[in-house]
């Protein structure tokens, strides 16, 4: 679970960075962390499917860390795009 929360940051770090490069300004920081959250719910679900499908746990067993997996990393995006908006 830490590992996947820890993909999740980095790949925020990565949408953050091409947002920075594309937008040249801390607005396009801020579009890229609202772009990563749909990105990283989706990222998120399938990582719940996994842990249904291959790992054999039941939903009600996966439904709180699909909830921290995704919080921690969104909750980080919304921050950014919070500090960033202009």
């Amino acid at each position: 679970m830490a590992t996947v929360i820890f993909a999740g940051l980095l790949l925020l770090a990565v949408f953050a960075l091409f947002g920075r490069l594309w937008g040249h300004d801390a607005a396009g920081v801020a579009l890229a962390a609202r772009w990563f959250v749909p990105v990283w719910a989706g990222v998120a679900l399938v990582n719940m499917w996994v842990g249904v499908t291959k790992a054999g746990y039941s939903v009600m067993q996966e439904l709180p860390i699909l909830a921290l997996v995704f919080a921690i990393p969104a909750g980080a995006a919304f921050f950014i795009a919070w500090q960033m908006r202009g």
